[in-house]
């Protein structure tokens, strides 16, 4: 347990935040599941609309440091590759 009151007020501090980085961290995975989901149904534009709608949250996500940047980036790609595959006609 804390000693100082600097350290038990940094405590504090460390708890509200987490409370909102999970929070985040939760918003940004469901909006990735609702892209995998309309990947896996097969809907081409549902799923270039959530994908759409994941990319700004994604950036939002790193710029407030709850992921890396690089973390972010790597997950837009893959999942646009992803969407761009599924709306590629099959030959």
């Amino acid at each position: 347990m804390a000693n100082t009151s600097s350290a038990k007020k940094a405590t504090r501090k460390i708890a509200r935040r987490t409370e909102v980085n999970k929070a985040r961290r939760s918003r940004v995975r469901t909006f990735v599941r609702q892209v995998e989901d309309a990947i896996a149904s097969g809907d081409a534009t549902r799923a270039q609309e959530a994908l759409r709608a994941v990319q700004p949250e994604l950036q939002r996500a790193a710029g407030k440091n709850v992921m890396h940047a690089n973390t972010a980036s790597r997950k837009v790609s893959r999942l646009a590759k992803r969407v761009k595959a599924l709306a590629a006609p099959t030959a």
